[in-house]
């Protein structure tokens, strides 16, 4: 080449001409892996569970609870013996519903072994809390149609309740180590309610509502002047969350 040719390029094309090359040097790692590297696991998302499986198919809708903020911490339940290393599925489930001065009407109930009767559905025991020690999940069908689930927790041997509400065709689900009880609404949709624990109890973190898509156009259509709006969460869970007892 003739030397007269190869002249220095100016400090600004130079730097320019630098950053290029860096960029293109660089730009093969971000978007792929390389000879020989895995590919990064994929984490998997929790996904509902349900918890009375037999339950689950006759409503996938929710009610709410009494667990609210601002509340007292519960109480530990009296007149049951101290839990051993057993935990809390060593003791009876009539003696802890006894215990509880919401649940003792329902105390003396059976054990039932599907939807359509009166009774105690058969206890779950799954850790909602984090401690490795599994809480006791009961659920009682009443002859009216609705339905009531309480969850127990235990610490240093004693054992408090974590969390009562009730509905009508309630089924329960797991999500992680949230519950989600679901009931269906007299308009048609549905309800979902979602607890987590909190330190002290299975509090509601949140509250949703879902209309019945053919009853939500068909309403929305005749109040907005036909078109329809897509339904939101309830930004108030804890006034709109139903209770009561069975």
């Amino acid at each position: 080449m003739n030397p007269k040719l190869r002249r220095p390029l100016p400090l600004g094309a130079a730097f320019l001409a630098a950053l290029a090359a860096s960029v293109l040097a660089g730009c093969a790692g971000p978007v792929g892996l390389g000879p020989g590297e895995a590919v990064p696991p994929v984490s998997a998302q929790p996904h509902p569970e349900a918890v009375w499986p037999a339950w689950s198919g006759t409503s996938s809708r929710a009610p709410g609870a009494d667990a609210a903020t601002r509340q007292p911490p519960p109480r530990a339940l009296k007149g049951l013996p101290k839990v051993g290393s057993g935990g809390l599925a060593s003791l009876s489930v009539h003696a802890v519903l006894r215990a509880d001065p919401r649940t003792k009407p329902l105390a003396d109930r059976g054990l039932i072994d599907r939807p359509g009767r009166a009774g105690l559905r058969p206890p779950r025991y799954m850790d909602l809390t984090g401690d490795k020690k599994p809480e006791m999940l009961v659920a009682a069908d009443t002859e009216s149609g609705r339905n009531v689930l309480a969850v127990y927790t235990e610490r240093g041997g004693r054992v408090y309740p974590a969390l009562f509400t009730s509905g009508r065709r309630m089924s329960v689900e797991t999500i992680g180590s949230d519950l989600l009880v679901r009931t269906p609404c007299s308009d048609g949709g549905e309800q979902a309610v979602r607890f987590h624990w909190d330190g002290a109890r299975m509090s509601t973190i949140s509250d949703v509502k879902k209309y019945n898509k053919d009853h939500r156009d068909y309403k929305d259509y005749k109040e907005s002047g036909g078109a329809p709006e897509p339904a939101e969460p309830n930004p108030h869970p804890s006034e709109s969350a139903p209770t009561g007892g069975p």
